[in-house]
């Protein structure tokens, strides 16, 4: 088992044509390629979450003899390089070892093993990935937030007037800026919101 160099020889995505939703991404490096919608469900939570710096997809192809693999996602997290699989009943079975083997740390991610209200949150957040908040709205909104403490989302609202509302407070929150919990409740207008800080 060994680590295949990525343009050793061509190979195609098993979802090429097939579109996932939501469609944005934050922090992918490279092109946008899911298998399905359980590895689109796993790189909205990668998009949402503070250790990641970036990920590819499918970036990084492993053998075993002939069979080639190439798991899901790779990502910076803190200061290591995670391989990542959104684990069906296709993963080969030699995933592990071979990821292991090639020096890089390993993750298998699961179904039933994803938090359902962060990920309800994540793909609420990802609809308006596309957006960017206006300077105008960015700053006021922080000054804001930088006199109060906390407000809550019904009461951030009212800082943007550039950019539509919920989109503006969506993007800050994807681009660190402010803080929301999303693992506690679905996003609603009592969430808390902060400023992010360092």
């Amino acid at each position: 088992m060994s680590v295949e160099p990525s343009s050793s020889q061509p190979w195609k995505p098993v979802s090429q044509g097939q579109i996932f939703y939501p469609s944005a991404t934050i922090r992918c490096d490279g092109p946008v390629i899911f298998r399905s919608q359980f590895a689109r469900d796993v790189a909205c939570l990668l998009d949402i979450d503070d250790a990641v710096a970036e990920w590819r997809c499918q970036s990084l192809p492993f053998r075993n003899g002939a069979a080639i693999y190439r798991p899901d996602f790779v990502a910076k997290i803190d200061q290591d390089t995670v391989v990542i699989d959104a684990v069906t009943e296709d993963t080969p079975l030699w995933m592990a070892d071979a990821v292991r083997e090639g020096g890089y740390k390993y993750e298998a991610v699961r179904r039933p093993g994803l938090p359902a209200i962060r990920l309800k949150n994540a793909k609420d957040l990802l609809r308006y990935g596309k957006f960017q908040t206006g300077l105008e709205d960015r700053v006021r909104l922080l000054a804001a937030l930088d006199e109060h403490g906390t407000l809550t989302l019904a009461e951030c609202l009212s800082a943007f007037r550039e950019t539509r509302p919920i989109a503006g407070l969506a993007s800050m929150v994807l681009n660190r800026f402010i803080d929301i919990d999303l693992d506690e409740a679905l996003i609603g207008p009592e969430s808390t919101v902060r400023r992010r800080r360092g």
